[in-house]
């Protein structure tokens, strides 16, 4: 956390002026050096006897003010991951589809849970019935059918074998570039392969 937001208490001492000090709180120093002609954030004789060393001009500035500025400074920052910057790699690419497969069978899996518990209570637990079920999926058209099946068995393959593949990570295989690239490819047509299969089933 930052200083500036901790308290502010802590703030109110250093928001009376406004210049190189105030711009270095919110931006990279060398930023706000480059705004200015060069000189020295005057903190000792040492730096204010340096040649390129003079005042810098302040005006008041309210504590309201500096809270505005501060996030408004904070709003334009870049944020993470940029996708814009890094080349796409299959290690944080396969990471990144782990975390949402599993998001999405978890949410799924609780939620049918909670509404088959539920159902007796408002007179829906035969509509959830395992044999109505049986019937409602079977009566359904077949293109239906696989697009229902297509991505629950795709989430749950690729789930499944990299969930392997970070357990054979925490015993310490594939931990190198190539193998995890192996590794990362051998999952992706396992994947491939039981999601045809479960599809055809």
């Amino acid at each position: 956390m930052s200083l500036f937001t901790a308290s502010p208490l802590l703030r109110a001492s250093l928001s009376s002026s406004r210049g190189v000090l105030g711009s270095a709180r919110c931006v990279p120093v060398s930023f706000a050096l480059s705004q200015q002609a060069p000189r020295s954030l005057s903190t000792s004789p040492v730096t204010r006897a340096l040649p390129w060393a003079k005042p810098a001009k302040t005006h008041p500035v309210s504590l309201e003010q500096d809270f505005k500025d501060l996030n408004h400074v904070r709003q334009e920052r870049p944020t993470s991951p940029h996708f814009t910057i890094y080349q796409p790699q299959l290690t944080w690419l396969s990471s990144i589809a782990n975390r949402i497969t599993g998001a999405g069978l978890s949410f799924g899996m609780y939620a049918f849970m909670s509404a088959y518990a539920v159902a007796p209570l408002f007179g829906w637990a035969e509509a959830l019935s395992t044999a109505h079920l049986t019937q409602l999926v079977a009566e359904l058209p077949f293109w239906v059918k696989i697009g229902l099946k297509v991505p629950l068995a795709a989430a749950a393959s690729f789930h499944t074998f990299n969930g392997l593949r970070h357990l054979s990570w925490d015993m310490g295989y594939f931990l190198d570039l190539k193998n995890s690239y192996i590794a990362g490819y051998s999952v992706i047509a396992a994947s491939a392969a039981a999601t045809v299969y479960l599809c055809m089933l």
